[in-house]
């Protein structure tokens, strides 16, 4: 487990592993885990496609489908409670209402066949016991606050009537309803032009502000990153490489495929315009991993000890955690020394 410097933790995920059963084999999509979620932060996990990054949030608030996957180990700590050990009833109490999530993909989440003041409503019903009257009122607070405009009107409203930006909107009040402890979002700004991601991004960080809220971001886009994220997990093959402050990730990576992810960032300046470097090759079968290190086939730094063994992370400096033999060799390399 990754230790941390500060108590004030409310999520601790403790060697989590989650595979799923196929006909082909096992797919090991998140395999050992660990991470902390301090109060009032935000934390930013990142990774190329098939990293595990989704299936680690779906893991924390237990929405993996069984069959074919299953949580196979670990602990995940919310305020001390393990929710892997919660029946389903007591996990109701949690799921949505202490821990919410925003969805990656708003028209699949919403539901099509009832309009949008009903599937907000039912969140603040189940888990906040309102009467209608009280839960309208409630719904309506909820998009002014998210920016939706004639609030009221709209409630009546069903998903395909919305834009991709309300929708998103939307699934964001549904999410903050309850006012949770840990808000869950899962590449929120999808499919979404430029203007609308700010946007929407801007609303999250706002709403972590004024209520204190711990916020897991899940993305692709590492400038999103540094902007809003306080530490960054990075992820490869459904194993945690790196752990640290958005700083160190930034400007201190130490682990190969974190230092390819950061030479892999286009340049506005002029004279380092082509330094451009990308990762080469493609990320291993999650079925089929190679022994050792699963990045070992694509790294620079690559020794016979990669491909025999994979470190777990260890603590190189304070709060900077490193799955990798040669984190020890590798020179601080930023854009800037290239």
């Amino acid at each position: 487990m990754v230790n941390s410097s500060t108590n004030n933790k409310v999520l601790e995920v403790k060697d989590l592993k989650t595979y799923f059963y196929t006909d082909s084999g096992i797919v090991k999509a998140v395999d050992g885990v660990s991470f902390d979620l301090k109060r009032g932060e935000t934390l930013g996990i990142v990774g190329e496609t098939g990293s595990g990054k989704s299936v680690t949030a779906l893991s924390i608030l237990r929405l993996i489908p069984e069959p074919p996957g299953k949580i196979v180990n670990g602990e995940i700590l919310f305020n001390g409670t393990d929710l892997l050990k919660l029946d389903k009833r007591d996990l109701q109490t949690y799921r949505g209402n202490r821990i919410s999530m925003i969805f990656q993909d708003p028209m699949t989440s919403l539901n099509p066949v009832y309009n949008i003041g009903n599937q907000i409503m039912e969140s603040v019903i189940i888990h906040r016991k309102l009467k209608k009257e009280d839960a309208i009122k409630e719904a309506v607070r909820l998009l002014e606050i998210v920016g939706i405009s004639e609030a009221r009107k709209r409630l009546s409203s069903y998903p395909h009537e919305f834009s991709g930006g309300m929708r998103q909107r939307v699934m964001i009040a549904m999410a903050i309803a309850n006012s949770p402890d840990i808000l869950i979002a899962d590449e929120p700004t999808t499919a979404l032009d430029v203007t609308i991601q700010a946007q929407i991004l801007e609303l999250v960080d706002d709403i972590k502000r004024k209520t204190n809220t711990s916020i897991i971001l899940i993305t692709h886009d590492l400038g999103v990153v540094a902007k809003y994220a306080k530490r960054v997990l990075v992820m490869y093959a459904g194993k945690p490489v790196e752990f640290s402050t958005v700083d160190n990730i930034f400007y201190r990576p130490r682990h190969p495929y974190t230092l390819g992810l950061m030479n892999s960032i286009t340049r506005l300046d002029e004279e380092k315009r082509d330094k451009l470097k990308p990762i080469t090759g493609s990320p291993p079968s999650l079925i089929d991993l190679p022994d050792g290190c699963a990045f070992s086939k694509r790294c620079e730094y690559v020794t016979d000890v990669c491909t025999s063994s994979c470190p777990p992370l260890k603590e190189i400096e304070k709060d900077h955690f490193v799955g990798c033999c040669k984190a020890e060799d590798i020179l601080k390399t930023t854009p800037e020394n290239n």
